[in-house]
């Protein structure tokens, strides 16, 4: 989504949902962690091509290292 109109991100984010809510599974790639993990049902969180955390989106929001490192306060 980095460098895109801020409607078009939404627009995509709406249709991935939507495919996602469908069945259909998605693999998506994101600089936007916020974002991403609240689309997603599972995640893994890359840093320099190494896994550093994986696990149920929903407990990536609040895991305090994530927050600190990639998504900041909201």
């Amino acid at each position: 989504s980095m460098g895109l109109a801020p409607i078009v991100v939404k627009t995509i984010f709406r249709t991935l949902r939507e495919i996602a809510a469908e069945g259909t599974t998605v693999l998506l790639v994101e600089q936007n962690a916020r974002a991403a993990l609240r689309l997603a049902s599972r995640a893994y969180v890359l840093d320099t091509g190494a896994i550093t955390a994986e696990g149920p989106s929903e407990a990536l929001l609040r895991d305090p290292r994530l927050l600190a490192s990639y998504l900041g306060t909201e």
